[in-house]
Protein backbone atom coordinates (compact mmCIF):
# COMPACT_ATOMS: atom_id res chain seq x y z
CA UNK A 1 0.00 0.00 0.00
CA UNK A 2 1.58 3.28 -1.16
CA UNK A 3 2.19 5.77 1.85
CA UNK A 4 -0.22 9.11 2.35
CA UNK A 5 1.80 12.18 1.68
CA UNK A 6 0.86 14.89 4.13
CA UNK A 7 0.11 18.04 3.31
CA UNK A 8 3.87 20.32 4.16
CA UNK A 9 2.69 22.70 6.48
CA UNK A 10 6.12 24.22 6.09
CA UNK A 11 8.62 24.52 2.90
CA UNK A 12 12.15 25.96 4.52
CA UNK A 13 14.29 27.75 2.13
CA UNK A 14 18.24 28.05 2.59
CA UNK A 15 20.39 29.79 0.12
CA UNK A 16 24.11 28.35 -0.01
CA UNK A 17 27.17 29.99 -0.62
CA UNK A 18 30.22 27.74 0.82
CA UNK A 19 28.23 27.52 3.95
CA UNK A 20 27.87 23.67 4.66
CA UNK A 21 28.51 23.52 7.93
CA UNK A 22 26.19 26.50 9.30
CA UNK A 23 22.98 24.85 7.22
CA UNK A 24 23.69 21.52 9.03
CA UNK A 25 23.89 23.33 12.09
CA UNK A 26 21.09 25.19 11.63
CA UNK A 27 18.79 21.72 10.16
CA UNK A 28 20.49 19.89 13.03
CA UNK A 29 18.44 23.18 15.70
CA UNK A 30 15.60 23.14 13.41
CA UNK A 31 14.92 19.03 13.37
CA UNK A 32 15.69 18.95 17.26
CA UNK A 33 13.39 21.49 18.32
CA UNK A 34 10.62 21.37 15.68
CA UNK A 35 7.18 19.16 16.31
CA UNK A 36 3.69 19.44 15.34
CA UNK A 37 4.99 20.47 11.92
CA UNK A 38 5.01 18.59 8.69
CA UNK A 39 8.08 20.72 6.82
CA UNK A 40 10.24 20.01 3.73
CA UNK A 41 13.68 21.96 3.08
CA UNK A 42 14.73 23.34 0.04
CA UNK A 43 18.47 24.26 -0.18
CA UNK A 44 19.91 27.00 -3.18
CA UNK A 45 23.44 27.06 -4.21
CA UNK A 46 24.67 29.75 -5.94
CA UNK A 47 27.80 28.26 -7.22
CA UNK A 48 29.74 27.64 -3.99
CA UNK A 49 32.33 25.05 -6.11
CA UNK A 50 32.37 22.85 -3.04
CA UNK A 51 31.51 19.67 -1.00
CA UNK A 52 28.35 21.60 0.18
CA UNK A 53 25.83 18.97 -1.74
CA UNK A 54 27.30 15.73 -0.26
CA UNK A 55 28.45 16.88 3.45
CA UNK A 56 24.69 18.28 3.88
CA UNK A 57 22.69 16.13 1.67
CA UNK A 58 24.57 13.05 3.80
CA UNK A 59 23.60 13.90 7.14
CA UNK A 60 19.67 15.22 5.42
CA UNK A 61 19.14 13.34 2.62
CA UNK A 62 15.62 14.51 2.25
CA UNK A 63 16.46 17.93 1.52
CA UNK A 64 16.02 19.13 -1.83
CA UNK A 65 18.46 20.77 -3.61
CA UNK A 66 18.58 23.40 -6.34
CA UNK A 67 21.50 24.53 -8.40
CA UNK A 68 21.90 28.24 -9.39
CA UNK A 69 24.95 27.92 -11.72
CA UNK A 70 25.95 31.34 -10.83
CA UNK A 71 26.25 33.38 -7.74
CA UNK A 72 22.94 34.80 -7.78
CA UNK A 73 22.38 36.57 -4.42
CA UNK A 74 19.72 36.50 -2.12
CA UNK A 75 16.59 37.10 -4.31
CA UNK A 76 16.98 35.10 -7.19
CA UNK A 77 18.14 32.01 -5.33
CA UNK A 78 14.91 32.42 -3.16
CA UNK A 79 12.26 33.26 -5.67
CA UNK A 80 14.15 29.74 -7.45
CA UNK A 81 13.18 28.09 -4.28
CA UNK A 82 9.86 29.48 -3.50
CA UNK A 83 8.82 28.17 -7.24
CA UNK A 84 9.19 24.93 -6.07
CA UNK A 85 7.76 24.51 -2.63
CA UNK A 86 4.96 22.68 -1.51
CA UNK A 87 4.35 24.23 1.36
CA UNK A 88 0.95 26.93 2.32
CA UNK A 89 3.73 28.56 4.64
CA UNK A 90 7.32 29.65 3.36
CA UNK A 91 9.92 30.41 5.57
CA UNK A 92 12.97 32.27 4.49
CA UNK A 93 15.69 31.19 7.08
CA UNK A 94 19.86 31.90 6.89
CA UNK A 95 22.37 29.22 7.23
CA UNK A 96 24.02 30.80 10.10
CA UNK A 97 20.78 30.45 12.24
CA UNK A 98 19.48 28.29 15.38
CA UNK A 99 16.08 27.54 16.51
CA UNK A 100 16.41 26.94 20.45
CA UNK A 101 12.96 25.97 20.75
CA UNK A 102 9.58 24.89 18.81
CA UNK A 103 9.52 28.44 17.32
CA UNK A 104 8.64 27.47 13.91
CA UNK A 105 5.18 25.62 15.00
CA UNK A 106 4.22 28.84 16.80
CA UNK A 107 4.70 30.98 13.81
CA UNK A 108 2.67 27.86 11.25
CA UNK A 109 0.10 28.21 14.01
CA UNK A 110 0.11 32.18 13.96
CA UNK A 111 -0.73 32.34 10.44
CA UNK A 112 -2.95 29.52 10.23
CA UNK A 113 -4.90 30.94 13.16
CA UNK A 114 -4.79 35.43 12.27
CA UNK A 115 -5.50 35.88 8.57
CA UNK A 116 -4.82 39.31 9.02
CA UNK A 117 -1.31 38.50 9.68
CA UNK A 118 0.97 38.91 6.32
CA UNK A 119 4.45 37.62 7.91
CA UNK A 120 6.02 37.11 11.14
CA UNK A 121 9.18 36.88 12.56
CA UNK A 122 11.28 36.62 15.80
CA UNK A 123 13.89 38.68 18.10
CA UNK A 124 17.21 37.70 17.18
CA UNK A 125 19.97 36.97 19.98
CA UNK A 126 23.84 35.96 19.33
CA UNK A 127 25.33 33.37 20.42
CA UNK A 128 25.86 34.51 24.08
CA UNK A 129 22.29 35.03 24.28
CA UNK A 130 22.37 38.79 23.78
CA UNK A 131 19.34 40.42 22.06
CA UNK A 132 20.12 42.71 19.33
CA UNK A 133 18.42 45.60 20.22
CA UNK A 134 19.68 47.61 17.73
CA UNK A 135 16.62 46.66 15.54
CA UNK A 136 15.34 48.80 12.37
CA UNK A 137 12.27 47.51 12.83
CA UNK A 138 10.70 50.54 10.90
CA UNK A 139 11.43 52.28 7.67
CA UNK A 140 11.63 55.81 9.10
CA UNK A 141 14.80 53.98 11.16
CA UNK A 142 16.68 52.45 8.07
CA UNK A 143 15.88 55.80 6.29
CA UNK A 144 17.12 57.91 8.80
CA UNK A 145 20.45 56.07 9.23
CA UNK A 146 21.69 57.02 5.77
CA UNK A 147 22.04 60.60 6.22
CA UNK A 148 25.23 61.27 7.69
CA UNK A 149 24.69 64.74 10.48
CA UNK A 150 25.74 65.54 13.72
CA UNK A 151 25.01 63.57 16.84
CA UNK A 152 23.83 66.19 18.71
CA UNK A 153 20.19 66.34 19.49
CA UNK A 154 18.88 69.29 17.49
CA UNK A 155 20.07 67.38 14.53
CA UNK A 156 18.99 64.41 15.44
CA UNK A 157 15.34 66.14 16.30
CA UNK A 158 15.38 67.58 12.76
CA UNK A 159 16.00 64.09 11.31
CA UNK A 160 13.10 62.64 12.85
CA UNK A 161 10.88 65.35 11.74
CA UNK A 162 12.31 64.90 8.84
CA UNK A 163 11.44 61.18 8.53
CA UNK A 164 9.50 59.74 11.11
CA UNK A 165 8.30 56.73 12.40
CA UNK A 166 5.19 55.03 12.37
CA UNK A 167 3.38 53.77 14.84
CA UNK A 168 1.34 50.92 15.93
CA UNK A 169 -1.21 49.68 18.80
CA UNK A 170 0.53 46.48 18.86
CA UNK A 171 3.90 46.40 19.83
CA UNK A 172 4.63 43.47 18.02
CA UNK A 173 3.74 45.19 14.38
CA UNK A 174 6.35 46.49 12.43
CA UNK A 175 7.04 48.06 8.71
CA UNK A 176 9.25 44.92 7.87
CA UNK A 177 11.16 41.67 8.83
CA UNK A 178 14.74 40.74 8.42
CA UNK A 179 15.05 38.00 5.67
CA UNK A 180 17.30 36.21 8.07
CA UNK A 181 14.19 34.98 9.73
CA UNK A 182 10.73 35.34 7.13
CA UNK A 183 7.40 33.66 7.23
CA UNK A 184 4.56 33.92 5.46
CA UNK A 185 2.00 32.18 3.27
CA UNK A 186 2.38 30.93 0.08
CA UNK A 187 -0.53 32.72 -0.90
CA UNK A 188 0.14 35.77 0.20
CA UNK A 189 3.42 35.62 -2.36
CA UNK A 190 1.37 34.90 -4.59
CA UNK A 191 -0.53 38.50 -4.41
CA UNK A 192 2.58 40.27 -3.51
CA UNK A 193 5.14 38.94 -5.64
CA UNK A 194 8.58 37.00 -4.65
CA UNK A 195 11.69 38.91 -3.73
CA UNK A 196 12.85 41.99 -6.76
CA UNK A 197 15.62 39.95 -8.69
CA UNK A 198 17.23 42.86 -9.28
CA UNK A 199 18.70 43.33 -5.60
CA UNK A 200 21.60 40.95 -4.86
CA UNK A 201 22.31 40.95 -0.89
CA UNK A 202 20.84 43.64 1.35
CA UNK A 203 17.48 45.38 0.85
CA UNK A 204 15.69 43.02 -0.88
CA UNK A 205 13.77 41.88 2.85
CA UNK A 206 12.90 45.73 3.62
CA UNK A 207 11.32 46.11 0.03
CA UNK A 208 9.43 42.57 0.00
CA UNK A 209 8.25 43.54 3.48
CA UNK A 210 6.58 46.69 1.94
CA UNK A 211 4.66 44.75 -0.74
CA UNK A 212 3.77 42.04 1.73
CA UNK A 213 2.77 44.44 4.51
CA UNK A 214 -0.08 45.71 1.68
CA UNK A 215 -2.02 42.63 2.17
CA UNK A 216 -1.53 42.04 6.06
CA UNK A 217 0.33 42.85 9.06
CA UNK A 218 3.93 42.47 10.02
CA UNK A 219 4.51 40.77 13.59
CA UNK A 220 8.08 40.60 14.93
CA UNK A 221 7.37 38.58 18.27
CA UNK A 222 9.24 40.26 21.02
CA UNK A 223 9.15 37.48 23.13
CA UNK A 224 10.51 34.74 21.05
CA UNK A 225 14.22 34.04 20.22
CA UNK A 226 16.30 32.69 17.59
CA UNK A 227 20.02 32.53 17.00
CA UNK A 228 21.84 34.57 14.40
CA UNK A 229 25.55 34.35 13.89
CA UNK A 230 25.74 37.28 11.65
CA UNK A 231 28.66 35.58 9.61
CA UNK A 232 28.92 33.49 6.57
CA UNK A 233 28.71 33.79 2.98
CA UNK A 234 28.00 37.83 3.50
CA UNK A 235 31.15 38.44 4.56
CA UNK A 236 33.02 38.88 1.16
CA UNK A 237 30.27 41.75 0.87
CA UNK A 238 31.14 43.76 4.11
CA UNK A 239 34.00 46.20 5.47
CA UNK A 240 36.21 45.31 7.98
CA UNK A 241 36.35 49.43 9.22
CA UNK A 242 33.86 51.15 10.69
CA UNK A 243 33.42 54.75 11.64
CA UNK A 244 30.70 57.15 12.01
CA UNK A 245 31.00 58.18 8.06
CA UNK A 246 31.84 55.06 6.93
CA UNK A 247 29.37 53.07 9.11
CA UNK A 248 28.13 51.54 5.37
CA UNK A 249 28.79 48.43 4.06
CA UNK A 250 28.99 49.01 -0.04
CA UNK A 251 27.26 46.21 -1.54
CA UNK A 252 24.08 47.00 1.37
CA UNK A 253 24.31 50.38 0.75
CA UNK A 254 24.04 50.22 -2.81
CA UNK A 255 20.92 47.97 -2.44
CA UNK A 256 19.77 50.19 0.10
CA UNK A 257 19.56 53.21 -2.49
CA UNK A 258 18.09 51.40 -4.81
CA UNK A 259 15.34 50.33 -2.12
CA UNK A 260 14.86 53.65 -1.40
CA UNK A 261 14.38 54.46 -5.59
CA UNK A 262 11.95 51.66 -5.03
CA UNK A 263 10.06 52.64 -2.49
CA UNK A 264 10.01 56.78 -2.29
CA UNK A 265 11.05 57.53 -5.94
CA UNK A 266 13.88 59.20 -8.03
CA UNK A 267 13.53 62.40 -5.57
CA UNK A 268 14.21 60.91 -2.33
CA UNK A 269 17.39 59.00 -4.03
CA UNK A 270 18.64 62.28 -5.25
CA UNK A 271 18.61 63.47 -2.38
CA UNK A 272 20.75 60.94 -0.55
CA UNK A 273 22.96 61.69 -3.30
CA UNK A 274 23.14 65.03 -3.23
CA UNK A 275 23.97 64.40 0.53
CA UNK A 276 26.78 62.11 0.37
CA UNK A 277 28.65 64.36 -2.40
CA UNK A 278 27.95 67.43 -0.30
CA UNK A 279 29.87 65.40 2.31
CA UNK A 280 33.14 64.68 0.70
CA UNK A 281 34.26 68.45 0.86
CA UNK A 282 32.97 69.15 4.04
CA UNK A 283 34.89 66.06 5.90
CA UNK A 284 37.89 66.61 3.58
CA UNK A 285 38.05 70.91 4.57
CA UNK A 286 36.97 69.54 8.36
CA UNK A 287 39.91 67.42 9.01
CA UNK A 288 42.57 69.87 6.93
CA UNK A 289 41.39 72.16 9.74
CA UNK A 290 41.95 69.71 12.08
CA UNK A 291 45.04 69.12 10.81
CA UNK A 292 46.62 73.05 10.80
CA UNK A 293 45.22 73.44 14.58
CA UNK A 294 47.21 70.25 15.51
CA UNK A 295 50.21 71.92 13.50
CA UNK A 296 50.20 68.20 11.58
CA UNK A 297 50.79 68.20 7.89
CA UNK A 298 47.81 69.45 6.24
CA UNK A 299 47.04 66.48 4.40
CA UNK A 300 47.93 63.77 6.58
CA UNK A 301 45.37 61.26 8.02
CA UNK A 302 42.52 61.50 5.39
CA UNK A 303 42.02 57.89 4.69
CA UNK A 304 38.88 57.84 6.42
CA UNK A 305 37.80 60.75 4.32
CA UNK A 306 38.96 59.17 1.06
CA UNK A 307 37.77 55.51 2.18
CA UNK A 308 34.01 57.74 2.36
CA UNK A 309 34.77 59.25 -0.90
CA UNK A 310 35.74 55.65 -2.52
CA UNK A 311 32.74 54.25 -1.34
CA UNK A 312 30.38 56.86 -3.02
CA UNK A 313 32.42 56.49 -5.78
CA UNK A 314 30.74 52.78 -5.49
CA UNK A 315 27.55 54.16 -5.62
CA UNK A 316 27.79 56.31 -8.50
CA UNK A 317 28.93 53.52 -10.66
CA UNK A 318 24.86 52.34 -11.00
CA UNK A 319 23.16 55.85 -10.43
CA UNK A 320 21.52 56.23 -13.67
CA UNK A 321 20.52 52.42 -13.56
CA UNK A 322 19.09 53.42 -10.11
CA UNK A 323 17.83 56.64 -11.47
CA UNK A 324 15.53 54.91 -14.34
CA UNK A 325 15.11 51.74 -12.35
CA UNK A 326 16.49 49.43 -14.58
CA UNK A 327 16.17 45.79 -13.89
CA UNK A 328 19.76 44.44 -13.70
CA UNK A 329 21.39 42.51 -10.95
CA UNK A 330 22.74 45.20 -8.54
CA UNK A 331 25.74 43.82 -7.53
CA UNK A 332 29.41 45.45 -6.61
Amino acid sequence: MQAVKLPVDLSIIYVNYKTPHLIIDSLTSVYQYTSGVNLEVLIVDNDSGDNSRQAITRLFPDVRWFDMGYNAGFSRANNLAIGHARGRNILLLNSDTLVLDNLLARCVCLLDERPEIAAVSAMQINREGQVHHDIFDTFGKIRRYFYIVPQRPGFQKLLHRFIPDNHYDDPNEVDWLSGSFLMTRKSIIDKAGKLDESFFMYGEDVEWSFRLRQHGRMLLLRDAYFVHLEYGSSNEYQQQSITYINRFRPQMQVSQLLWIRKQYGVGAYLLLILHYLLLIPIIFGWKILVNLRNRERVFSNLSNQQEFAKQVGIYLRFFWKTVLNTPYLYKI
